[in-house]
């Protein structure tokens, strides 16, 4: 044993020869305030519940929303290639039918009022596109 050693309850730093218990981190006496550690596994768990469902529920949202916009698109593109041979007025409903023959065709005419082959009716909205009724 050194002539210079401390005894073990003694903090003293040999490097800077100080005591330096007050520099701790931890306690250094046993009749310090026991240190226990925070137990995150339940925060964290919980946490990561949260961040799931909300991340669940942002993509069910996204997907509705992206299934609209395409459903709105296919109704678009198909009354676009429809042939008609007026100009639709903003604010009116319009129906549109399929001939024998495929051709697709917009009418102010409503179905009960003929015989074609409906595929729906749609409403010209203010940013002229065309909402299915």
């Amino acid at each position: 044993m050194t002539k210079n050693k401390k005894p073990d309850n003694v903090v003293f730093n040999a490097e800077t020869q100080k005591y330096d218990a007050y520099l701790k981190p931890y306690a250094t006496s046993v009749g310090a305030p026991v240190i226990t550690t925070t137990d995150t596994i339940a925060w964290k768990n919980r946490s990561i519940n949260k961040i799931n469902h909300k991340v669940a529920t942002q993509y069910l949202e996204l997907k509705v929303a992206y299934d609209k916009m395409m459903e709105d698109f296919e109704y678009n593109k198909l009354i676009f290639e429809a042939k008609f041979t007026f100009e639709p007025i903003i604010g009116q409903i319009y129906h549109l039918y399929k001939r024998d023959n495929g051709e697709s065709f917009l009418s102010i005419i409503a179905p009960e009022e003929c015989t074609f082959n409906s595929l729906g009716s749609f409403y010209l909205n203010v940013d002229q596109i065309w909402e299915k009724v």
